[in-house]
């Protein structure tokens, strides 16, 4: 049996691991511990509806417009173990693009991650990944004119 320690360690390792593989391009390791028939809701507004689904895109994603973009100044804000096999896992990361050496405050996102333990591991279920904007940003943003 696994500890509530040991558990809040691991979902918190998740985060890690996806800056990790992103960084190394790697596609299929960035969703490495996502269930199956995960539900990912991406800060445009796309869901994808499985792993296989979420990994096709991201392979088109990393070829060209984030290609050579690294994950950085990713941390873990929370962890918890809401009930026997269920967590949830807020991070924030920012993102650089090639050239850059320091991620720009309208490049940081937040995520929130479900996991549930399945088969001896956690296992993400659904993820929320939004774009982390300050008051005055999100202001300037309604003050433009609809197009």
């Amino acid at each position: 049996m696994i500890t509530l320690e040991q558990s809040v360690e691991a979902i918190s390792a998740i985060p890690h691991r996806m800056y990790e593989a992103w960084n190394r391009g790697d596609v299929a390791g960035f969703f490495a511990d996502f269930a199956e028939d995960v539900v990912f809701a991406e800060l445009e507004g796309t869901i994808y509806r499985s792993r296989a689904e979420a990994v096709a895109a991201h392979e088109v994603l990393l070829d060209t417009v984030m290609k050579g973009s690294r994950l950085e100044r990713g941390e873990v804000h929370f962890a918890r173990i809401v009930s026997p096999g269920v967590g949830v896992v807020h991070s924030r990361v920012g993102i650089l693009m090639p050239g850059e050496q320091e991620p720009p405050s309208t490049r940081y996102s937040m995520q929130l991650f479900v996991t549930v333990w399945q088969e001896d591991r956690w296992v993400v279920v659904a993820l929320e990944n939004a774009r982390l904007l300050s008051l005055q940003s999100m202001a300037a943003l309604e003050s433009m004119p609809a197009s």
